[in-house]
């Protein structure tokens, strides 16, 4: 009986096995793989092949929390936080900090949805100082929220500053989407006026988002197994829409009307087939 029970148990955990959590699959590696960079899936379910290492210090930004081995992506975002370094010094900062971006080989991380195919990086809101940062001041340091406890509006943290260096971003052709709290999108708004306000389509409210955005570039020219995104909806976004994130249902004072369905955790099966091999399985 016994071992009948042990070769039942074997059967049950052999799909399992076969096909194992893509988490932790990726979460063991602290290198890329080899050959050349490309983003494979989507921005929520995929990897980056060939990934890029941004260096923890460059000219115009240091990455943070170190130990975590997020400062991964795609050459296009190694570029594109060189470029904006740049223009965050033209408008007084210092540098950037940059959170998480994606592990060496992409794919699933915690604390994120997305983040996995090396597309996407988090940068700070918290205005940098002028030195250098040592590696456990990059462990200890925090960014503080820009909003409001109520959520209805920012605080005294947020400068015009702000608005320019998303402004920039924004205006990048290489982005898609960056995703901020409502609170800041509204801010924008109101300080936008009559001004050419296209880059701000590109500026999207999302829960959470206080003191960092979320910068998302598109696919990269010629990537075919690059799943982009649906473009944003027409206009600046600086209309009703908005006004629906500071209803009781926006800021999460009651249930929604539809509740979400708990997602199961990604297998490498749900990801594309050639993440298998950049997982090394």
């Amino acid at each position: 009986m016994l071992i009948r029970l042990c070769l039942l148990s074997l059967l049950i955990a052999a799909p399992a096995m076969a096909d194992p959590l893509a988490k932790p699959v990726f979460g063991r590696w602290s290198a890329p793989s080899e050959g050349e960079p490309e983003p494979l899936g989507g921005y929520s379910k995929g990897c980056l092949a060939g990934g890029q290492e941004l260096s923890e210090t460059g000219p115009g930004w240091q990455a943070m929390r170190l130990s975590r081995n997020r400062n991964w992506g795609h050459p296009d975002v190694i570029a594109f936080v060189e470029r904006l370094g740049r223009q965050a010094q033209a408008i007084g900062w210092p540098r950037l900090y940059i959170g998480d971006m994606s592990q060496p080989r992409g794919g699933p991380i915690s604390g994120h949805a997305s983040h996995q195919i090396g597309m996407d990086v988090d940068i700070w809101l918290a205005r940098p100082v002028a030195r250098e940062l040592t590696r456990q001041e990059r462990e200890q340091v925090g960014s503080p929220s820009v909003v409001r406890g109520d959520k209805l509006d920012v605080n005294k943290n947020w400068t015009p500053e702000h608005h320019d260096l998303l402004k920039s971003a924004a205006s990048d052709p290489t982005v898609t989407r960056i995703f901020v709290n409502a609170a800041i999108k509204q801010a924008m708004c109101r300080r936008t006026g009559s001004e050419d306000s296209s880059w701000m389509r590109k500026i999207r409210p999302w829960w959470g988002h206080d003191s960092h955005f979320h910068v998302r570039l598109r696919c990269p020219e010629g990537a075919s197994e690059c799943v982009a995104q649906d473009p944003p909806p027409p206009g600046d976004g600086c209309d009703v829409t908005l006004a629906w994130w500071f209803t009781d249902e926006g800021l999460g004072k009651v249930p929604p009307k539809t509740p979400a369905k708990p997602k199961a955790p990604l297998r490498l099966s749900d990801l594309p087939l050639a993440c298998r091999a950049v997982a090394g399985e």
